[in-house]
């Protein structure tokens, strides 16, 4: 039986450094015309991008009590501090893909302890949401930050090569926080010669090929990409069937790979010898291949520059050792000791923020808050199609049974 929402809350985030919202001020005039019954309650929040002055002019009450609130919307994980009992919760909470052996492949934020998270959300007998899995039918998923986790990726990353290579840098993009201004910056530079290499193909991909639209680095063929020599920047996309190969050679199927990811391999040692810069725009799952080894990263001659957008510590890029900052974005490493050192004594530099989207707040938040707004509230409020069903990961105080396997991890 559907829960009779009465209450919306719009919950402060637990990171400091993070200022998206799920919803932006806009979107609360859209929530109240089709649901004119509902309360919209804001939790204040200095470091948010927008300013409660934005919401109460939308319909909004702005308010640190957000107890009567039936539904409460975040970004990232909660406190375990500030999780209200009994409450049902909408956030990305980096669990589903959690077991036992995959704690140091956990993505989300740095310090948060996963299995106090899911402890706490079971002993206060919290719904929990997860928007990672709100999914259509054939597993696409209905919302993310993707788009800007790619477009900001991929700034960064040609940002880092312009101070690498004696450049005038570009002005940071938080600072910027608006992406026309970021499309006009790039516009402007004349990149030299050199070779880049993206892999993925999904929302993170689509946001590195829309900026890379506005720079003078051309696409080319995976093909041209290995034989040709270029007297201007070029780039290569392979997506999943490109990256990807099965052990037996057997011909590539998505279905097969998402389901039987340790049957595969990589194919991509040939493209990174004939890098320069590599982005990493893909989706990974801990059983599916890592992208190179650590061993093969010493044979990448050319490649001084990587940005990991996709930011699994010890995940497929075994370079990215750690995570890094908005503020301090990049690292440096030796990839003979595979350690990190300072610039003088490294010959790879790592580009690895694990939170993107939030360098642009305004624009990554107004287009999610869509996503909330057009396929998430009509079926929490109104008749569920079962992807909200599919997402909620814990009711009651139990894990529902798709995701029961969390049960393993936490007594672990």
């Amino acid at each position: 039986m559907t829960k009779k929402i009465n209450s919306i809350g719009i919950i402060k985030e637990s990171r400091p450094d993070e200022s998206r919202a799920p919803i932006a001020p806009k979107q609360i005039s859209t929530i109240l015309e089709k649901y004119p019954d509902i309360n919209i309650v804001v939790q204040p929040c200095d470091n948010r991008t927008f300013k409660n002055s934005e919401y109460l002019e939308y319909g909004a009450k702005i308010s640190e009590d957000i107890n009567s609130c039936d539904l409460l919307f975040g970004v990232k994980e909660v406190d375990v501090n500030r999780l209200i009992p009994n409450k049902d919760y909408v956030f990305f909470s980096h669990t589903y893909k959690l077991n036992k052996d995959t704690l140091s492949n956990a993505q989300g934020t740095p310090g948060m302890d996963k299995k106090e998270l899911l402890k706490s959300i079971l002993n206060k007998k919290i719904k929990l949401i997860d928007y990672e899995n709100i999914r259509a039918a054939n597993g696409a998923r209905y919302l993310g930050f993707g788009r800007f986790a790619g477009v900001v990726g991929c700034y960064n990353t040609l940002n880092l090569f312009l101070s690498q290579n004696n450049f005038q840098p570009l002005a940071r993009a938080y600072k910027i926080n608006n992406y026309e201004k970021i499309k006009n910056n790039l516009s402007k530079v004349r990149f030299p010669n050199f070779k880049l290499l993206v892999t993925g193909d999904g929302r993170v991909n689509n946001g590195v090929q829309e900026i890379l639209k506005y720079t003078n680095i051309k696409k080319v063929s995976d093909e041209d990409f290995l034989k040709k020599n270029f007297e201007y920047p070029v780039y290569c996309n392979l997506e999943t069937k490109d990256y990807v190969i099965h052990k037996n050679k057997k011909a590539f199927e998505l279905k097969h790979f998402i389901e039987f990811p340790k049957e595969y391999e990589s194919r991509t040692f040939d493209y990174l010898k004939e890098s320069d810069l590599y982005i990493s725009a893909h989706y990974w799952d801990p059983s599916s291949p890592k992208i190179f080894t650590k061993e093969q990263l010493s044979q990448f001659s050319k490649l001084k520059i990587i940005g990991d957008v996709t930011c699994d510590v010890d995940g497929s890029i075994p370079s990215t050792i750690k995570s890094t900052t908005i503020e301090e974005p990049n690292f440096f490493l030796n990839t003979n000791t595979f350690s990190e050192t300072d610039i003088s004594n490294s010959n790879l530099a790592v580009m690895a923020v694990d939170n993107l989207p939030s360098e642009l707040p305004r624009d990554s938040s107004t287009e999610f808050g869509n996503g909330i707004v057009n396929e998430v509230i009509p079926y929490i409020i109104g008749k569920d199609d079962g992807r909200i069903l599919n997402s909620t990961i814990t009711t009651e105080g139990r894990f529902l049974e798709k995701y029961n396997y969390l049960n393993e991890y936490i007594n672990s």
